[in-house]
């Protein structure tokens, strides 16, 4: 039985720790949508945070952020909701938020870059800033999860570290942090692709094969 049957985060919060009793709910676990999703938005812009190929602007990331990083994983958010599993709904609900924001700061409609022209390096002051805000949003996640599984804690250890660093990198000015940060974000982006399988396989009456998170015991 999988973590998620066992009742750690991702099982939807199909029953309660403190009772037991099941919650009746008929909505599918929506972790893996949240989770494909977030991988694969943070995965393609840790790419281009690498400079993969010599790629700079990471324009081509916007679409990704307002729909697949944004849109899939706010709804997959709000499906958590119903099913009585917070840390699930907060986590894919943020995350959902901060790509749509992300995203929107590209967008040349919006006009929030073309706000900082000809202002020296205050665009990277405000971006450096907006990134450690979110550091501190992973951090308090990480905190949570603890006692949630080992593939949990890895997940939001390295996107603490990827936040920490892509942040650094945009009030020093130092390319290097950047593309730790991006080095960072490509691992996270693959444990969050493992744990989507994870409970993808899961939810499966005859999965071909079961994928531990390292769940911790609880007394």
């Amino acid at each position: 039985m999988s973590d998620i049957e066992k009742g750690d985060i991702h099982n939807g919060g199909a029953g309660s720790r403190l009772t037991g009793a099941p919650r009746p709910t008929s909505i599918g676990n929506p972790a893996s949508l949240g989770l494909f999703s977030f991988a694969s938005t943070t995965f393609i812009l840790s790419f281009y945070n690498v400079q993969v190929r010599g790629i700079k602007d990471p324009n081509v990331v916007v679409g990704m952020a307002m729909f697949c990083g944004g849109l899939a994983q706010l709804l997959a958010g709000m499906w958590e909701f119903p099913r009585g599993n917070v840390f699930g709904a907060t986590a894919f609900t943020s995350y959902g938020a901060f790509w749509l924001s992300f995203g929107t700061i590209f967008l040349p409609g919006t006009g929030i870059i073309a706000a900082y022209e000809g202002k020296g390096d205050e665009l990277d002051s405000a971006l450096g800033i907006y990134l450690f805000s979110w550091f501190i949003v992973t951090v308090l996640l990480l905190i949570a999860s603890l006692r949630k599984s080992i593939a949990f804690v890895a997940l939001f250890g390295f996107l603490s570290i990827t936040f920490l660093l892509l942040g650094a990198g945009k009030l020093t000015g130092k390319a290097d942090l950047t593309t730790a940060g991006g080095a960072f974000g490509i691992i996270t982006a693959f444990i969050a692709y493992y744990i989507g399988l994870s409970d993808l396989l899961a939810a499966e009456r005859a999965a071909i094969v079961g994928l531990p998170l390292g769940g911790f015991k609880h007394d």
